[in-house]
């Protein structure tokens, strides 16, 4: 039997979290009842990780830690840090941590512009604020700090995210395809090469507003267009697809990096434009 992992208590009252799952009921997650909710982003972008067991992980931006537990959900024995500017999110996080009993992991309140460490990590991902800087903004402090960029947030989330990764290692960031030209010019100055974009299409011909790009530190490859992954049927279900990475956890164009380019979803079929 397990055993129940340990209390944290937390600072802000119960009423104020949600009590939620991830991938299938497999994760426990508890949230923000008001403010910044997780969406589909996180579960992606971890599942697009290409880490190994005994590996070193880091997200940045961390929020209750999403992106962790399911990347953590999939590949066991992984030692991880999460970075998260908001206290409370951050408190939050850790309380996720223990729920799903992950001891190997920690979460960091910091801010990772600023942040400095040690140690180097085979992997980092991130789901950087993306509004404008200049937009409205959220009546809600908490939302608000998540999902709004600074001037150049992602140049400086990527200078800082670069540093932190051994030698080959891997960046993976969720973003919006707006800001794609910006994401590539900046891998490219910091180092950040062999990289893949992979669009998440909405279904029904539409447009894809938010993309993954995985690269590789020192990398010597140029970009490449993955077939991407369509999101909804024409009744606005999930494709079967979606949900063996939301419900199943399976793992997202495994073989692709750094391999050949033709090996895509494991188990399944990439859905492409």
């Amino acid at each position: 039997m397990t055993p129940a992992p340990p209390a944290i208590p937390l600072s802000v009252p119960d009423v104020a979290i949600t009590h939620d799952t991830l991938l299938g009921g497999r994760v426990m997650y508890h949230q923000f009842h008001n403010g910044y909710r997780t969406g589909l982003e996180p579960v992606f972008m971890a599942a697009l990780v290409p880490a190994r067991p005994g590996q070193r992980v880091l997200e940045a931006g961390c929020g209750a830690g999403a992106g962790l537990l399911c990347l953590t959900e999939r590949v066991h024995d992984l030692v991880g840090t999460g970075v998260e500017l908001d206290p409370a999110m951050a408190e939050l996080a850790r309380k996720n941590l223990a729920l799903n009993h992950r001891t190997n992991l920690q979460i960091l309140q910091a801010d990772i512009r600023t942040l400095r460490l040690t140690e180097r990590f085979d992997h980092v991902m991130a789901n950087p604020p993306w509004h404008p800087p200049t937009g409205t903004p959220c009546p809600d402090a908490r939302r608000d700090l998540a999902r709004r960029a600074r001037a150049r947030t992602p140049e400086d989330w990527i200078r800082a995210l670069a540093g932190f990764l051994t030698s080959g290692g891997s960046l993976t960031l969720a973003i919006p395809a707006a800001l794609l030209a910006r994401t590539l010019a900046a891998c490219e100055r910091h180092r950040i090469g062999s990289t893949e974009i992979v669009p998440l299409w909405p279904g029904g011909a539409r447009e894809a507003r938010i993309v993954l790009v995985r690269g590789r530190h020192l990398g010597r490859g140029g970009a490449r267009m993955l077939p991407g992954l369509t999101l909804h049927r024409a009744d606005r279900h999930f494709t079967e697809e979606a949900e063996s990475i939301l419900r199943d956890g399976h793992a997202f164009f495994p073989d692709s990096f750094g391999k050949s380019p033709h090996r895509h979803l494991h188990r399944i079929t990439a859905a492409g434009a």
